[in-house]
């Protein structure tokens, strides 16, 4: 048991922090202090030795030096069973302290402001990197043999509750764990900043604000979740995300800010499995549901217009486990809520990460978000697309670039009506695409078609035509792209290149 005898705390947010202080106190600790905290302290009527007092330095350069000093990390670094330590620390007149109580500056909050505000002033988050916090955080918790360090207010609680029950001594045990949540603390914090800085939003496993899930992909499979899904939805009713409800989620989030105007979506084990485009949220519910409603059964809806008691009336009717939206009427939000466990989410504004991750081989991939488009569009067919034309070909290739490889998506008056995806060639997707049309009663005469990839040979250019397809989207790049261009200019098809794969696996 280690007796706490002194302490330095040096915190940006205060609140939790009075019922410490005044038990420190009672305890007849010494407590020393710095800036915005020692005001705090003494504005409690607790007396409070400023961090001058060790230094002989006032705080300078507008702050940003205020701990970073030998005797301030001479005190909490310093081995209190080492007699060269003891006696270097009387030599250096550098006092001992027990106890360190630190959290950072809230430079996660102020990334989330600047991008809130539009605000281009980098130089308001640079200032809010903290320094001699996590250093001071990361010597006590190296020290924890000796000190105690608590580095979140979110463990102020644990802290009293030891402090009052244990008469301010503690233990090794305890000392080491919070010396755990201390580095987590840090290495979360320097995540955030070097994220910053490459402009992404990831979580590593050692997030410290993970979520234990129901299971994983299957129930014999246990999952957590790391992340903060707050800053992108809000639940408004049902059971708890699933790991695959998460997945779904985040394809349904990914697809629906492809499109400005109003879009409705169904998701079925990532992929999509209906869409459309209509004046009205419940033209396009009903658009992209019959599309293909039996896979809808079961799956994951998300849309960019607000749900009105109309969409809710006919969604209602149907099965399916979440249900995404900017907003809900609240006649709408009553209807849907009557089934318990249906999860309701909605959509709130935020920046998604411009890079994605995946963990595979003891490893980690990291790879740019796929925001190409069809900017560089080539005409190569045998006419030019009409303007109806080029509208649903950007519509496919928005919608093919969110199947699994190999993808076919095939559009017609703004509707999904035939896909074939996750396909080990290209033919096999095309087939499933156009047996998916004819099986929901579509006629493909005047239908466009996007392709994720190049057509390697004219066969697909050739079975789509003669199902009735007369414009085509694709990136191009085969040796063998002339054998489709001229089939297309033989029989007067549309055909545009855009240069840019869209593999998704």
């Amino acid at each position: 048991m280690k007796k706490i005898k002194s302490a330095l705390l040096s915190v940006f947010y205060k609140d939790g922090l009075e019922p410490i202080v005044k038990t420190l106190h009672a305890q007849g600790v010494l407590i020393y202090s710095t800036g915005g905290t020692q005001a705090y302290i003494e504005g409690l009527n607790i007396p409070c030795i400023p961090v001058e007092s060790i230094t002989a330095y006032p705080s300078i350069l507008g702050g940003r030096v205020k701990t970073l000093h030998p005797s301030v990390f001479g005190a909490i670094l310093g081995k209190r069973d080492d007699a060269r330590h003891i006696d270097e620390m009387k030599q250096y007149h550098i006092p001992e302290i027990d106890l360190v109580i630190v959290d950072l500056y809230p430079f996660e909050e102020t990334v989330k402001q600047f991008y809130a505000e539009g605000s281009n002033d980098e130089q308001k988050v640079i200032e809010k990197i903290d320094i001699g916090g996590p250093s001071m955080i990361r010597a006590a918790a190296k020290n924890h043999a000796d000190v105690l360090v608590v580095a979140a207010k979110s463990d102020y609680h644990l802290l009293q509750e030891i402090l009052v029950s244990q008469d301010g001594s503690t233990d090794l045990a305890q000392r080491r764990q919070f010396a755990i949540n201390a580095f987590d603390v840090c290495s979360n914090y320097d995540n955030a900043i070097s994220n910053y800085f490459h402009h992404t939003q990831f979580f590593t496993p050692f997030h410290k604000d993970n979520k234990v899930l129901r299971y994983g992909e299957n129930p014999h499979q246990a999952a957590s979740f790391y992340g903060n899904t707050e800053e992108l939805f809000t639940q408004l009713n049902g059971k708890e995300l699933s790991y695959n409800n998460l997945v779904d989620v985040d394809a349904a989030i990914q697809l629906i800010r492809e499109f400005n105007s109003t879009c409705f979506a169904i998701i079925k084990h990532t992929n999509v499995c209906g869409i459309a485009l209509a004046a009205t949220v419940k033209e396009a519910w009903d658009k992209a549901l019959s599309g293909d409603p039996e896979s809808a059964f079961g799956g994951v809806l998300v849309t960019n217009t607000a749900i009105d008691i109309a969409t809710a009336g006919a969604i209602h009717e149907l099965f399916f486990e979440v249900l995404i939206a900017p907003a809900f009427d609240e006649d709408a939000l009553s209807l849907l809520k009557t089934k318990k466990n249906r999860i309701l989410l909605k959509l709130t504004e935020t920046l998604l990460p411009n890079v994605q991750y995946r963990s595979l081989l003891n490893g980690l991939l990291v790879q740019d978000q796929d925001t190409g488009d069809d900017a560089a569009w080539k005409e190569e067919g045998g006419r030019i697309t009409s303007a109806k034309e080029k509208e649903q070909l950007r519509f496919a290739n928005k919608v093919c670039k969110h199947l699994k490889s190999n993808a076919i998506a095939i559009i017609k008056n703004d509707q999904l009506i035939g896909k074939g995806c996750g396909q080990t060639s290209r033919i096999d997707a095309l087939r499933q695409a156009i047996a998916k049309a004819h099986q929901f009663g579509f006629a493909l005469d005047g239908a466009v078609l996007a392709s994720d990839a190049f057509f390697p040979f004219d066969d697909c250019v050739k079975i789509s035509h003669e199902a009735g397809i007369t414009a085509f989207i694709q990136p191009g790049g085969s040796i063998r792209d002339a054998d489709s261009i001229d089939y297309c200019k033989a029989n007067a098809l549309a055909m545009v290149l855009t240069g840019t794969r869209h593999f998704k696996h």
